[in-house]
C-alpha cells in the first residue's frame, strides 16, 4: 500500500500484479485504513465525552452540596440573630 501510494495508475498495476495482488485491493485496503482510524477517533472522542459528563456529573453533586450547606449556615445565623433580639445575649444572662 505505501508503495503503491506516490506511483500513478499504470504503475501500480504493474507493481500489484508483480507481487500478485490486485490494485482494488490496494485501494480496498487503504479505505479500510482510513475508515479505521476514523473509528478509533470517534470512539476515543466518545469515551473522552463519557469522562467529561462524570466529572462534570460530580462536580455538580459537590456545588449542591456545598449550597445546601451554605443555606443550612446562613438559616442558623439569622436564627441566632434572632434568638439574640428576643432574648439578649443568653452568655450575659448565666453569669
Amino acid at each position: 500500500m505505501i508503495s503503491c501510494a506516490p506511483l500513478e495508475q499504470q504503475q501500480a498495476s504493474e507493481l500489484c500484479r508483480e507481487k500478485g495482488i490486485f490494485l482494488h485491493h490496494i485501494t480496498q485496503w487503504k479505505q479500510d485504513f482510513v475508515d479505521g482510524s476514523a473509528i478509533t477517533e470517534k470512539a476515543n472522542i466518545r469515551s473522552e465525552n463519557k469522562a467529561l459528563r462524570q466529572d462534570n456529573k460530580v462536580l455538580q453533586k459537590e456545588i449542591s452540596r456545598k449550597n445546601k450547606a451554605l443555606a443550612e449556615t446562613a438559616a442558623l445565623l439569622v436564627l441566632q440573630k434572632k434568638v439574640s433580639a428576643i432574648w439578649g445575649n443568653v452568655e450575659d444572662n448565666l453569669l
